[in-house]
């Protein structure tokens, strides 16, 4: 839902573009006044979104939480998930140095994600479709307008794909989403170099930048926020989420800074040296990230101990002292 409010946004965002660049000379300003109308919708918002029940019991809420979870699982036989809940919560308490503990041995392969996945999702190249859309358009040939609706059409493009995301995650799983997304949005395509394009091949254009950002935005969007959102044990929750976040930003503001100048240099070489990248990504995704389909925040820790490549690396002993009562707990569940 996050990525979906975000394409919504950026959808909006570009319409209203679009629309007041008619109106001259004051449209310009319109268009950024208006960005006041979604932020007091997400003001208002913030005070309607319920407590999760995780929230509610870290601080001591736990009949509240057992309402929520109820009505989150539809049925009042939650007993067993409840008290997995609570005993990873108290766990969690008695961690004093989230940051500290996140750079332990027996986290090391939620670190690896958490810094990899954003840096991935931003090198996917599609911060430079949404942010120089109509740069990109007008050095392909297109003219002033063309270009306008071009990026509008790309917005709607990649809000639509989100949908496919939401309603197929669950059956599909992660990782399929993500191999197949970046299988699509690794094929480049070479662009005229000079003068207009006939208007053919200026459709062609359109229709593979638009395959890119459906790609995008049932792969690598939504799932590059949704994985670090749900590999963390509740002791390092919230470093590795703020770890996630500060990475999406820096790349996402070497991105904006450099990618003009490396178009101008690059040329239609900018986008070999992001499916390069989207090549890369995939690889690691297929030998490196486990399928977490359906897998609790509390089982997290077991997928990586059955993991070929992470049981090499995460500390067996360490994990059954650390996570006893998380463990007993999910063995209860198990029972």
């Amino acid at each position: 839902m996050f990525q979906l409010a975000t394409t919504l946004g950026i959808f909006t965002a570009n319409m209203i573009n679009y629309g007041t660049s008619k109106l001259e000379p004051w449209g310009w300003r319109l268009s950024l006044g208006l960005a006041a109308v979604p932020v007091t919708l997400m003001t208002v918002g913030g005070l309607l979104v319920p407590e999760t029940p995780n929230s509610l019991i870290e601080r001591g809420k736990t009949e509240e939480g057992r309402r929520v979870l109820e009505k989150i699982r539809g049925t009042e036989n939650v007993t067993s998930e409840l008290q997995d809940i609570i005993d990873a919560s108290e766990f969690a308490k008695a961690i004093k140095h989230p940051f500290r503990n996140i750079l332990e041995r027996r986290n090391r392969p939620q670190l690896v994600m958490t810094f990899f996945m954003p840096t991935f999702q931003i090198l996917t190249g599609i911060n430079s479709i949404l942010f120089y859309a109509p740069v990109l358009f007008q050095s392909m040939g297109f003219g002033r307008n063309a270009s306008l609706y071009s990026s509008a059409l790309t917005g709607a493009v990649l809000c639509g794909s989100t949908f496919i995301s939401i309603a197929t995650v669950d059956r599909l799983g992660r990782r399929a989403l993500l191999i197949s997304g970046g299988i699509q949005i690794s094929m480049p395509v070479k662009c005229g170099d000079e003068g207009e394009l006939s208007k053919g091949y200026s459709v062609i254009v359109v229709i593979v930048i638009c395959l890119f950002v459906v790609a995008f935005g049932w792969s690598w969007g939504p799932l590059g926020w949704t994985v670090p959102s749900e590999i963390f044990p509740l002791e390092t929750r919230s470093a590795g989420q703020s770890i996630t976040v500060a990475v999406n930003l820096f790349f996402t503001f070497v991105i904006a800074q450099s990618f003009l100048s490396l178009l101008c240099g690059l040329k239609y070489g900018i986008f070999l040296f992001f499916a390069s990248w989207i090549t890369i990504m995939t690889i690691f995704v297929y030998f490196f990230l486990p399928e977490t389909k359906g897998v609790t925040i509390e089982e997290m820790i077991l997928l990586w101990r059955k993991h070929w490549f992470w049981k090499k690396i995460v500390p067996e002993v360490e994990i059954d002292e650390s996570y006893s009562r998380t463990n007993h707990g999910m063995d209860r569940h198990g029972a």
